[in-house]
């Protein structure tokens, strides 16, 4: 049969609350029209992020009852380190109570001022934690995957020959490694081939830098390399995972993505000596090496996810369900990131609002109209997050993992649609308060 249907059912549900658009216009007052500030319980649809928003399975429910709180030796970190190891093969698995975390201890211990890190396309949190210990962030995507119209298979691979051009421009010294992200999430969640990950490898190997992939979305990026790259088309998930993760020196994970965990990520490195160190400062700031922040449940719950998340039938329908979503809407004229990604469909809305001018930042004025209209929260990813380092200016409507049906999807694209009707009337907004990092959380806006 052609039909993918959701494989899962649904055992438990959480009730929507609507709101009117006048409680909504008030709302977004109050919240300064940033959508982060807005309660939870005012979102009809929340798409700000897949981020810790999974539904867990019961497999997961039931491993959380065996969690073991001890705070040195739980058997619940064995568990993890085992399946992380499976998995990826690395030595030392290190848990943190997020990815964000893995990330600020790998720099603190990794990164001083002078150094530049090449990534294909740094996150927020990723070039903020960077930039925080005096690192230059440098993203290297190809030319021609900066067109959100160019339909490339494998669009978030990173520019090898730039990356050689800048090795030999900073010296092997002043790189202390270079960062693949799969998928590659500022980039539209488009997928890395394996064979840009070799010749990646290839290139850091040559100059002695070590390798780590930002892995947050490792079981979206094999699926993406198991129906496009020739040679793959017959392995496992796992199987293509698992070469991934071969290809690299150490990673760093989010198990609120790909693990459908609430809360939890790890770090993870062959190197003996900076595992020691990462376990230093992990004691410090987080916990003991064997929790590192997390609760014993939580532990568990990832060791369960990280086998889901690989499940075929799964990911079919989680890349199905985000082209749906992405189709629809292009299709009736909204221009997004072609292809659509894998976690998140991005709306360009500087092409869908050119009468918005970059500085008054149309990605969230489409984001703050989508909400008013029809109750949805989504996320801008331009120049409010990344400001100068903006190289699009995109909505981003990230899916939950195992969350919403078909017709709360339905319901999203007859939303865009209608705003879409409209666009010429939308204005543009600007910064009235801001902190110094990472101000899309935070920052204030008005009406301009």
């Amino acid at each position: 049969m052609k039909t993918i249907i959701e494989p899962f059912r649904i055992k438990s549900v959480e009730p929507l609350r609507r709101t009117t658009p006048e409680d909504r216009e008030r709302l977004l007052d109050r919240a300064g029209y940033n959508l982060f500030l807005l309660d939870a319980e005012d979102i009809l649809i929340d798409l700000l992020t897949d981020s810790g928003t999974s539904a867990m399975s019961t497999q997961q429910w039931a491993a959380m009852m065996r969690g073991d709180e001890s705070y040195a030796g739980s058997p619940s970190f064995y568990r993890l380190k085992s399946a992380v190891q499976d998995l990826t093969g690395f030595r030392h698995v290190i848990p943190t109570h997020q990815g964000r975390a893995a990330e600020r201890i790998l720099f603190t211990v990794r990164c001083r001022p002078g150094h530049v890190v090449p990534n294909n396309t740094h996150f927020d949190t990723t070039r903020a934690n960077l930039e925080f210990t005096g690192a230059e962030a440098v993203d290297l995507l190809p030319a021609e995957a900066r067109d959100t119209q160019a339909r490339l298979p494998f669009k978030g691979d990173m520019d090898v020959p730039a990356l050689e051009r800048l090795i030999a421009e900073r010296g092997p010294a002043a790189i202390p490694m270079v960062i693949v992200t799969v998928t590659n999430n500022s980039g539209g969640g488009q997928p890395v081939s394996m064979a840009n990950l070799e010749a990646v490898r290839e290139v850091t190997a040559r100059h002695s830098i070590p390798l780590y992939l930002d892995a947050c979305r490792f079981a979206e990026n094999a699926w993406f390399i198991k129906q496009r790259e020739p040679g793959y088309a017959g392995w496992t998930p796992r199987q293509i995972a698992q070469k991934m993760f071969s290809l690299a020196d150490g990673c760093t994970f989010s198990a609120k993505k790909d693990a459908f965990a609430n809360i939890g990520g790890f770090l993870c490195t062959n190197d003996d000596v900076l595992a020691q160190q990462e376990k230093d400062l992990l004691i410090l700031t987080e916990g003991f090496p064997t929790y590192g922040g997390l609760a014993g449940r939580d532990l568990e719950a990832i060791a369960v996810g990280l086998d889901e998340v690989l499940h075929a039938d799964y990911l079919e329908y989680r890349i199905a369900s985000t082209g749906y979503l992405g189709r629809h809407i292009a299709d009736a004229g909204v221009p997004i990131v072609e292809p659509p990604g894998g976690h998140a469909i991005y709306i360009d809305a500087g092409r869908m609002l050119p009468h918005i001018p970059h500085a008054q930042f149309p990605a969230q004025s489409l984001g703050v109209e989508l909400y008013r209209h029809a109750g949805i929260r989504t996320v801008e990813i331009g120049s409010v997050m990344f400001g100068e380092h903006a190289q699009n200016e995109l909505l981003r409507l990230a899916i939950p993992r195992r969350v919403y049906t078909q017709s709360h999807i339905d319901y999203v694209v007859e939303a865009i649609l209608e705003v879409n009707a409209r666009k010429d009337g939308l204005k543009g907004y600007e910064i009235t308060e801001q902190p110094a990092f990472l101000r899309h959380f935070s920052c204030r806006f008005r009406p301009v």
